[in-house]
């Protein structure tokens, strides 16, 4: 039985130090309702988010048209750079990417990472077998769960991605089978 994944990269917010607190943008919140209305097609069963406020609320919409609430899944935050802001956000990103077991300082590795990521979708796919499931995470955990499927989404893939952005991924048990993006840009 097939289990389709649909992780929602959350919309554009406005920068803050506070990770869990910042809210999406003008803008994010005009691409949040776009989120909404092309997964109302999508005959969604379960929304599930990160903790992040701007995750939250990139798939609210969705929540409210299917009458569901948001399970919460902190293990779908974003993954922890370090524990200081970056001087230089590229050099820090680059350098994870290419040593996968590097943390900068209080940071989590890839594997870290990824390890956190993956044993929540598991967990997702164990639970929910034969379900649509909306999935509100973060760019850089994305695509570290994607990477662990197949290796094919690397941190080129990564720096592709639009903010906001939308990639449903087919499981047949635990085997990934398929993924297609579904985010339309302008």
């Amino acid at each position: 039985m097939q289990t389709n994944l649909y992780f929602v990269r959350h919309a554009h917010s406005t920068y803050t130090p506070d990770e869990l607190g910042r809210a999406l943008s003008e803008r994010g919140v005009f691409d949040a309702e776009r989120i909404t209305q092309m997964l109302e097609q999508e005959n969604i069963d379960i929304v599930i988010s990160s903790s992040y406020k701007r995750a939250i609320q990139t798939v609210e919409g969705i929540a409210k048209f299917i009458g569901r609430e948001i399970i919460i899944e902190d293990d779908f935050k974003e993954r922890k750079l370090s524990e200081e802001p970056v001087k230089d956000f590229n050099l820090a990103i680059t350098k994870v990417w290419e040593e996968p077991s590097f943390s900068w300082e209080g940071g989590e590795s890839n594997i870290i990472a990824q390890k956190r990521g993956v044993e929540a979708t598991l967990n997702i796919l164990e639970q929910y077998i034969g379900k649509n499931i909306a999935v509100g995470t973060h760019g850089n955990l994305m695509v570290l769960i994607m990477n662990y499927f197949d290796h094919g989404y690397d941190f080129t893939f990564w720096k592709e991605l639009d903010m906001p952005d939308i990639y449903k991924l087919t499981f047949e048990n635990k085997k990934l089978i398929e993924v297609n993006r579904i985010w339309e840009r302008f």
